[in-house]
């Protein structure tokens, strides 16, 4: 069982048990796929495992700041948490604003791109590891895409 919150909510107490547990999930998850890269014969095996297991790492990494984010709120700490609150955008929010719609449209045009490369990679899909990669890549983008949206959608109400 993971640590108590002082002063936290049954809400808060039990997030922070989600949190803390599934982050020792996740760390377990990354010693399998650790030990199923270096264990394989297969170097496609190796080379795709070690891509899951950077995107483990961030996994581990992000529930370890939530549950330190949601520590310092549900105690009311006076540091600023780990994962920063949607409470400032900085001095300059037009600027935020201005930038990340600059990068919103180059992702977009990003996302076009790799989607013509995919089509033309067709012909290797059963022989390379390169389409694969590829449409991993338009899933990066895409999540590119929904990250700057969220910064649109909440710094413009901050101009309001």
């Amino acid at each position: 069982m993971a640590t108590k919150l002082v002063g936290a909510s049954v809400w808060e107490e039990e997030l922070y048990e989600f949190l803390t547990s599934h982050e020792q999930s996740e760390r377990e998850v990354l010693d399998e796929y650790q030990e199923a890269a270096t264990s394989s014969g297969s170097s496609a095996f190796r080379y795709l495992s070690a891509l899951i297991v950077e995107d483990e790492i961030r996994h581990h990494r992000v529930f370890v700041e939530l549950a330190s984010a949601l520590k310092t709120d549900a105690e009311l700490r006076p540091e600023e948490p780990v994962v920063p609150r949607l409470d400032h955008w900085g001095p300059d929010t037009a600027h935020v604003v201005r930038t990340t719609e600059e990068l919103l449209e180059r992702e977009r045009a990003d996302a076009k791109e790799l989607r013509r490369l995919v089509s033309h990679l067709r012909e290797v899909k059963d022989t390379t590891l390169w389409q694969l990669l590829v449409k991993l890549m338009e899933m990066d983008t895409a999540k590119h895409i929904e990250i700057l949206e969220f910064v649109l959608q909440h710094a413009r109400r901050t101009l309001q």
